[in-house]
């Protein structure tokens, strides 16, 4: 090897264990909640770091169904007012604080993935699926450099001539407002190719779908 030839690293070396939480303090606690860490880890060079203070934004972790009729080739997207677009919607050519997404929501207490992604199909559009209706897509995590949300992405395979197009669901006690639309896979893709959904988790589901969906047929 030459001095100016560099040694090819192993991907991914490290895993928690290489990481040192001497402190963790809980800064805020809300609805969400927000701790600060101080932490040491290893160094791609085989040092260890110097200390390192960083705040994390304690989410929660989230599921989001991705509702598709494969005989019909639709697509069922929820509408509603997101607060969190409202910084960025004048900024974004096609962006709006009304958000077109997938049916998603948070982990109660003692859920696993399956049971939130039952609850909140029923909850935000009214239909009724099964375990054997849903399949792992993926699992990521939203912001890593600043939040520890994991998303459970899941295909729910529906009917679609049981939706209710335009109809509005979601729940009173959280403020719910959430609007129905049935559309086609091309159209879905067309919204996204447009920029009027901006929202990672529909994007991820509907790219996903781009790639997956003839072996659904």
């Amino acid at each position: 090897m030459t001095k100016n030839e560099i040694e090819a690293k192993p991907i991914l070396q490290f895993s928690s264990k290489d990481v040192n939480v001497s402190q963790l303090t809980t800064k805020y606690q809300g609805f969400f909640q927000l701790n600060e860490y101080q932490l040491t880890h290893s160094l791609f060079s085989g040092e260890q770091s110097a200390s390192l203070k960083r705040e994390i934004f304690e989410r929660g972790d989230a599921v989001v169904v991705l509702p598709y009729d494969a005989k019909l080739d639709k697509v069922l997207l929820i509408e509603q007012f997101r607060p969190g677009a409202l910084r960025t919607s004048d900024d974004m050519v096609s962006a709006s604080p009304w958000q077109l997404e997938f049916i998603a929501g948070m982990f109660a207490k003692n859920e696993n993935p399956v049971d939130v992604a039952i609850r909140e199909t029923k909850e935000e559009a009214n239909i009724d699926i099964s375990g054997k209706n849903l399949t792992p897509i993926m699992q990521y995590l939203s912001s890593p450099g600043g939040m520890s949300e994991c998303i459970h992405l899941y295909l729910a395979l529906i009917d679609s001539q049981q939706v209710a197009v335009g109809s509005v669901h979601g729940l009173d006690e959280e403020n719910e407002d959430i609007l129905l639309h049935l559309v086609d896979r091309s159209e879905a893709m067309t919204l996204l190719t447009q920029g009027k959904i901006t929202n990672a988790a529909t994007i991820i589901g509907l790219q996903w779908l781009a790639l997956n969906y003839q072996t659904l047929c």
